[in-house]
């Protein structure tokens, strides 16, 4: 199966034209409008410093950019101690194609990455909570680039062209102040999935649909190439390095989600929330963590060296979020609580069991009504498979070799806005068991597990 139906799938999406709208105006967050992937906000409607002209956005068009620097390091822990600094630079165009040529209710959305400095995570933790959502390879890189078509107000979206999918599927909103890569798009989708799935720095193409059935309820579902690297060993990153691969021939994956929100509209007196029940299918082939080609343990001598193909990838997850507290005469600042899991198949995923929790305090001081504050926990089991290789290698090594279990995170991060575009986050993140414990390489007793981690960070981000 490939991605050649997605030609008739923007056809047939035409024939919801004359779908009767509901008002979309009073949500309390534009979940419709392109979000910048460092900071989640609108690309269209944000704070900057302003620095930056835009003399087309009458016609239109509109131009964003985005710095952010961060200096990342682990002082116990991990492969070794060390310190890192890493940048990436995002530029984002917008164009509204009804202001700009009349097509009514299309727009383009565009985006660039220049990614640079070392990773803490892949030089110094061997982890899997990856300790910042900008760490990549250096490149210059296009991320994402897609025209939206709306109809009716705003009741049915269709998106098409190289799209992320960490912005609207296993999302929310509670968790835009944290650093850490999997309060954004979870350690079990980019483990499980090929190529680390449609997220930050690789989007795929692909088409996404999404259905406002009421103002409360909406179902999302998406068709993206399964592996936007292509097929190979080492880094995805090194197989797709300029994000311009543009692959559709690769078995598809899907995604699917249905949400449903209560009290969300602008001045409601009640406090919001909101479930979301989703889940993917992947259809191409995936190794068996234990298994080898001819039905031995990958660590036996007789071992054929390759391991079992096993047919097709699944998982599913849920996300629940809540207001808890809610500053008088404001929508958004307050206090809220998100919590998510989710789960897949063990004989052919890495992690077969996530989960992460956590509040957000927003805006709770009227003199820093834009400062946020976070505290989150995560957890990555390694799947019962993977486990078995390992107590099958402790076997042939003896009784010192690790056998990896789970990865847990402590988080916690403060956002301090200096201005109107520019923040500052001091961060800090404790590892458990990096890696799920996995083998120290580099110790004095070459088969001993990586010891926890502390990691302490301060990150800038400036908006022009």
């Amino acid at each position: 199966m490939s991605l050649r139906g997605l030609t008739l799938a923007v056809l047939l999406t035409g024939l919801l034209e004359g779908s009767h709208a509901f008002a979309q105006e009073d949500k309390k967050t534009d979940d419709d409008k392109p979000a910048d992937p460092d900071t989640g906000e609108s690309t269209v409607e944000e704070k900057t410093l302003g620095l930056l002209p835009n003399p087309l956005q009458k016609y239109g068009i509109k131009f964003a950019a985005t710095y952010i620097g961060e200096t990342l390091g682990n002082v116990s822990g991990g492969l070794k101690q060390g310190a890192i600094y890493e940048g990436r630079l995002n530029l984002a165009v917008d164009i509204d194609l009804q202001k700009l040529v009349g097509i009514d209710k299309l727009t383009f959305h565009a985006n660039m990455f220049q990614i640079h400095g070392d990773g803490l995570s892949r030089s110094y933790l061997d982890n899997f909570f990856v300790v910042s959502g900008i760490e990549a390879l250096p490149s210059t890189r296009l991320y994402e680039a897609y025209f939206e078509k709306q109809w009716g107000d705003k009741k049915v979206s269709l998106k098409f062209g190289q799209l992320a999918a960490d912005s609207e599927f296993f999302n929310t909103k509670y968790t835009d102040v944290f650093t850490n890569a999997s309060m954004g798009w979870p350690a079990i989708t980019s483990l499980d999935l090929p190529s680390g799935g449609p997220s930050p720095p690789l989007a795929a193409m692909g088409t996404r649909l999404l259905v406002n059935i009421t103002d409360q309820l909406s179902m999302l579902g998406g068709i993206f190439d399964g592996n936007q690297a292509g097929p190979g060993s080492g880094d995805p990153q090194e197989r797709n390095r300029y994000g311009v691969n543009f692959r559709i021939n690769d078995p598809p994956l899907l995604l699917g989600q249905i949400q449903y929100a209560w009290n969300n509209k602008k001045g409601d007196p009640n406090l919001t929330g909101q479930v979301k029940f989703g889940g993917w299918r992947h259809f191409g082939q995936f190794s068996d963590l234990q298994l080898a080609s001819n039905g031995v343990s990958l660590s036996a001598p007789s071992s054929s060296g390759t391991p079992l193909m096993l047919g097709g990838d699944i998982g599913g997850w849920a996300v629940f979020e809540q207001q808890l507290y809610r500053v008088p005469k404001s929508d958004d600042r307050g206090i809220g609580i998100f919590a998510r899991v989710s789960g897949a198949p063990a004989d052919r995923n890495l992690i077969d069991l996530y989960a992460d929790a956590g509040f957000e305090f927003i805006g709770l001081s009227d003199k820093r009504p834009d400062d946020k504050f976070g505290i989150a926990a995560g957890y990555a089991h390694v799947s019962k498979r993977a486990q078995a290789l390992d107590f099958d290698y402790r076997a042939l090594a003896g009784p010192a070799w690790p056998v990896r279990s789970f990865e847990g995170l402590l988080t916690a991060v403060y956002q301090y806005q200096v201005r109107d575009g520019w923040t500052l986050q001091p961060n800090f993140q404790y590892i458990i068991r990096p890696g799920g414990g996995a083998t120290d390489p580099t110790g004095p007793m070459p088969g001993r597990a990586l010891k926890n981690a502390a990691v302490f960070g301060l990150r800038t981000t400036l908006k022009f």
